[in-house]
């Protein structure tokens, strides 16, 4: 029972930060006007992503806390959230693009670590990041890519 709890408190707080964060930070006028790649995908595919993700992201909090608690897993997986919930703020909330993309290639280097640190002791755990690793991946491309062009 506590370990279904102890998923459900991950899944239920991460979701509802990053929504929290996604809700305050929404793309305004000052990222419409700027140039963007023509890779760019539509405004409205990033709360369902991001959702989906963060329900991944929780789980895979949950399953390390759990098992793992005071591995360099556990600290890696708090790094990334700390990268993750700091990105909106500084991109739309701060309209800092460079500092963004930097924070954001410190989430995509803590993922790649966290995937290296588990895979051996929560192999799940690992392929479960690979689709957040693929997206952060991406939206660090999108940052790069808006970087330069303005």
């Amino acid at each position: 029972m506590n370990r279904i709890l102890t998923h459900i408190i991950f899944v239920v707080c991460v979701l509802g930060c990053g929504l929290l964060i996604g809700i305050n930070n929404i793309p305004g006028e000052w990222y419409q006007s700027l140039a963007k790649p023509s890779f760019n995908p539509p405004n409205w595919i990033f709360a369902p992503v991001w959702s989906v993700l963060y329900v991944i992201i929780g789980f895979v909090g949950a399953r390390t806390f759990l098992d793992h608690r005071h591995s360099a897993a556990m600290r890696l997986w708090v790094a990334q959230m700390i990268f993750n919930f700091a990105w909106s703020p500084l991109f739309f909330g701060a309209n800092e693009v460079a500092l963004a993309l930097i924070v954001i290639i410190a989430l995509l280097v803590s993922i790649v670590t966290f995937i290296a640190a588990t895979r051996r002791q929560d192999y799940l755990s690992a392929i479960l990041f690979v689709p957040y690793l693929a997206w952060v991946a991406f939206a660090t491309l999108l940052n790069g890519s808006i970087f330069l062009m303005n």
